[in-house]
């Protein structure tokens, strides 16, 4: 472990989707992974159903047919979009992180019980996603504490149906909502993320409002 003692605020504001800076060739041990893991049970859910699930993806012939899926559902994703000049860094270094998925020593499929409404309000799925998402910046925070590093993916969710029938998961009973690439970081710079100010994104009393 490599990890750099932070205070809250200081993991709050480095934790980032870590793609270039993954160790490619330093296996992650199931301990470290299952330690995170314990941490990231601990995020709330709606009325304290704790719906998710991890399966922990190892095996280099299985992380190769995960990752020739996410290839292509991140292909489609950007061939379906023009991206703004700002934005050409970060697609580069997704494009990077989907070249290299297969090299990645530990997939995490984050996967919620049930799957989402397919139709009702905004209410029913607010509950469903927002069940679940707290859980996987918890072991985001978990794991940059810990030295790790890794970002939520979402491409392969694309071809949902095919990694499910791959790796057994019941497609009708349970959603993956995540896929989170794990790796010891190399060493580097523990910044800050680039992001707007508080104050130019909070309105007071009435949207845009000063």
């Amino acid at each position: 472990m490599n990890a750099v003692p932070m205070n809250a605020a200081e993991l709050l504001r480095t934790t980032r989707a870590f793609r270039r800076r993954l160790d490619l060739t330093r296996p992650v041990d199931r301990a470290e992974l299952l330690d995170c893991l314990d941490t990231a049970v601990h995020a709330p859910s709606g009325t304290n159903r704790q719906p998710w699930r991890f399966l922990v993806v190892q095996d280099q012939r299985t992380r190769q047919q995960i990752a020739e899926y996410y290839r292509k559902g991140f292909a489609a994703y950007l061939s379906a979009r023009t991206p703004r000049p700002d934005q050409l860094a970060d697609l580069a270094s997704g494009r990077y992180l989907a070249e290299c998925m297969h090299e990645v020593p530990a997939l995490v499929l984050v996967c919620s019980l049930g799957r989402p409404p397919a139709t009702g309000s905004a209410l029913h799925l607010a509950s469903f996603y927002g069940s679940i998402y707290p859980a996987v910046w918890s072991f985001l925070l978990a794991m940059h504490e810990r030295g790790l590093g890794g970002t939520m993916t979402t491409a392969h969710l694309a071809y949902e149906r095919e990694v499910a029938e791959l790796l057994g998961i019941p497609f009708d009973e349970v959603t993956q909502v995540a896929l989170v690439p794990v790796a010891h970081l190399r060493p580097g710079p523990s910044k800050s993320s680039r992001r707007l100010p508080a104050a130019e994104v909070t309105a007071w009393e009435r949207w845009g409002g000063a």
